[in-house]
Parts: structure tokens; C-alpha cells; sequence
């Protein structure tokens, strides 16, 4: 990686709460030679759930039932990928409310040392016991809200 790129990355790792760093795997590519669409939503999920074991989402959904789920994704395609090249995803929290919040995301190319791809993804709180959206417990909501 270029002393550009390298500053471009850890300014981008600065700016962002939750980073991820994924290699690019050569059967991500589909027939026309770059990282295929659907990639890049496991890549927000693998930002995703970093965020959620950070808060400890994750362990409240095994112990109480209540846990997250995803109502609402999208992604903005900036730059095409190819292997080989690494990754490193990000997030950030959004528009907290009382039953859920709007996640920010951003792949960050090291190969190209800029912004691949950014997105969104609303996530609400639902009681899995039920099937029914819930309000996020005080607690979680703090520890979200620190990553705005």
C-alpha cells in the first residue's frame, strides 16, 4: 500500500467507530471480474454484527429474546473490487430511536487507498419470542447512542 493510501486508510479508520478488515477472496468475483453486488451487503453484516458483540446485542437476543433484525438495507457502488485487494468495512449508528436506528456503512479499498462502496441499514428491535418489534432496553440504547 502507498504512503497515500496508508494515510487515506487511518484517517478513514479515525472517522468511524466500528472497522472490520476483510480480504477480498477470489471467489467473490463474479463472471465479469469484480466483487459480485451481493458481496457487499456481507460486508456491512460483518460490520454489523462487530458493532452488535461491541454492545453486547448479541448476548442480550441468547439471555432475554429480544435481539436485532434488519428492515431495510441499500448500497451505493462507488468503485469495483477486485482480488486481490483487503478491505476494511465500517459503521457507525444513525437515528436511535426507541425501537431501533439507521446503521451508516463504508468499504474502504486498500488496493485503490479510497472509498469503494457506502450504504445503510435500518435495523429494528424485536422480540423474537413473540415476533413482535420491541423497544430497545435503556442500557443497549446508551451503548448504541456512543456510536453515533
Amino acid at each position: 500500500m502507498s504512503a497515500e493510501a496508508a494515510a487515506a486508510l487511518a484517517a478513514f479508520e479515525r472517522d468511524w467507530p466500528v472497522t472490520v478488515r476483510l480480504p477480498v477472496v477470489w471467489g467473490e468475483m463474479d463472471a465479469f471480474g469484480h466483487v459480485n453486488n451481493v458481496v457487499y451487503f456481507r460486508y456491512f453484516e460483518s460490520a454489523r454484527i462487530a458493532c452488535f458483540e461491541r454492545v453486547g446485542y448479541t448476548s442480550l437476543m441468547s439471555n432475554d429474546g429480544i435481539g436485532p433484525i434488519l428492515a431495510h438495507t441499500e448500497c451505493r457502488f462507488r468503485l469495483p473490487l477486485e482480488y486481490p485487494d483487503t478491505v476494511t468495512v465500517a459503521t457507525r449508528i444513525a437515528d436511535l430511536s426507541a425501537q431501533g436506528f439507521l446503521m451508516r456503512y463504508a468499504v474502504f479499498s486498500h488496493r485503490h487507498g479510497r472509498l469503494a462502496a457506502e450504504g445503510t441499514g435500518r435495523v429494528v428491535s424485536l422480540d423474537y419470542r413473540s415476533g413482535t418489534k420491541t423497544d430497545l432496553p435503556a442500557d443497549l440504547a446508551e451503548r448504541l447512542s456512543a456510536l453515533q
